[in-house]
């Protein structure tokens, strides 16, 4: 069932108003029906219920169930930030009290937190919408990081197109393979820059690149001949100077191991769309010791304008599955880091702006790009891309 935001907004409010209703008036009425209950049932100490008590508190208790349900299907429907751990704890013990009552509460204000957060954005977005602040000069080419794709219906990078068209922006994807190597990657980009550049009929375009997609980008402008065709390139928690860790793992683990990893990946990616998946040639490029050498290899462009972003978890906790496992690994070779990528590894160009939070969590990997979907308190991460790209513009570029 699909909503508009408009509706999906309303419909959160709805559910979170009936849940509401529901454990107030539960609460109310089991004052009056649970000692006629108790008499009914012949404990000492309780007059016995009413016939009229008794079909009353039927029709009473059905009707709950009527509130009770029309709100939780609203939210259940509609619901972003009502995760999926809520969820199921809710349908576990949703008979099991006081569990129950104290999972509904945790509900009900998680939805109510989003009810208002999404609101103000819809209002602040209807507010500039005339400005279009985020229509700059070139298009948007959005590039995805290693081991995932560009899907039609699961997009990489969450809500953010989304409120970057919202406030006029044009966008592309890269379409590059998964798991492949810099050097092909880069190939394929410089195909897809030439093709926007025909369609769209401009000069040039505006990169934002996250993960190994930043790399892939620097290739392109710099070794397949981009770099009149690009005016700006954002690489997002871009291993720069590489990973220790990933060299760590590649030189701990032996290397038939290493080759039956490999094909168990390669094979899944396949069925994920990739043509010709090359698992360990993904990994090793994103080693320290081969961005050292690509680093001597592939210089900056005087002719674009280079600046980058990067960020960290506070703890291991701040990451979902797999940067929660990986958050100390990364951070015995590398220091502070977003689950993957080391805080020294994601500065480049002439401008690096570093984000975490100062409380909790941080900010991870998987967080820069809208992956889960969630919001961050202290990180609003649609609008941290529309001041992004509403500076772009700004620029001129």
């Amino acid at each position: 069932m699909i909503f508009t935001e408009e509706r999906k907004l309303q419909n959160i409010h709805k559910g979170a108003n009936l849940l509401i209703i529901f454990l107030v008036s539960t609460s109310i009425l089991a004052c009056f029906y649970i000692p006629g209950v108790l008499g009914f049932l012949g404990l000492p100490g309780f007059n016995q219920a009413k016939p009229f008590w008794i079909t009353s508190g039927i029709i009473v208790y059905l009707i709950e169930l009527i509130i009770f349900w029309n709100g939780m299907i609203r939210i259940y429907l509609t619901s972003t930030q009502l995760r999926i751990k809520l969820r199921v704890l809710g349908l576990i013990f949703g008979m099991i009290l006081p569990i129950n009552i104290i999972i509904l509460i945790f509900m009900i204000i998680r939805v109510r937190q989003e009810y208002t957060f999404e609101t103000a954005k819809l209002k602040l977005n209807e507010e500039r919408k005339d400005q279009q602040i985020c229509k700059t000069k070139y298009p948007l080419l959005l590039l995805h990081g290693v081991f995932f794709r560009d899907f039609r219906y699961f997009n990489y990078w969450g809500r953010i197109p989304g409120e970057l068209k919202k406030n006029g922006a044009v966008i592309y994807y890269g379409n590059q393979q998964s798991a492949e190597s810099v050097v092909t990657s880069g190939k394929t980009i410089a195909k897809k820059i030439k093709e926007i550049c025909e369609k769209e009929g401009c000069e040039k375009v505006n990169i934002i690149g996250h993960s190994k997609g930043g790399l892939d980008a620097r290739w392109a402008i710099s070794k397949e001949g981009m770099a009149p065709y690009v005016a700006s390139l954002t690489t997002i928690n871009t291993p720069h100077r590489g990973c220790l860790f990933a060299e760590y793992l590649l030189t701990k683990i032996p290397a038939k191991r290493q080759n039956q990893i490999a094909s168990v990946y390669n094979e899944i990616l396949t069925k994920l769309g990739d043509s010709d998946p090359d698992f360990l040639t993904s990994v090793n490029d994103l080693t320290a010791e081969s961005m050292k050498k690509f680093n001597e290899e592939v210089p900056d462009s005087p002719l674009v304008y280079y600046q980058s972003v990067g960020s960290k978890m506070n703890k291991k906790q701040g990451g979902k599955f797999p940067l929660r496992y990986s958050y100390n690994l990364v951070k015995k070779y590398d220091g502070n880091n977003d689950g993957l990528v080391g805080q020294d590894s994601c500065p480049w160009g002439q401008k690096f702006q570093f984000l975490t939070t100062k409380h909790g969590r941080g900010i991870s990997h998987a967080d820069m790009i809208d992956l889960y979907k969630e919001n961050i308190k202290e990180f609003d991460v649609r609008e941290f891309y529309v001041q992004l790209v509403k500076d772009l513009k700004d620029q001129g570029f």
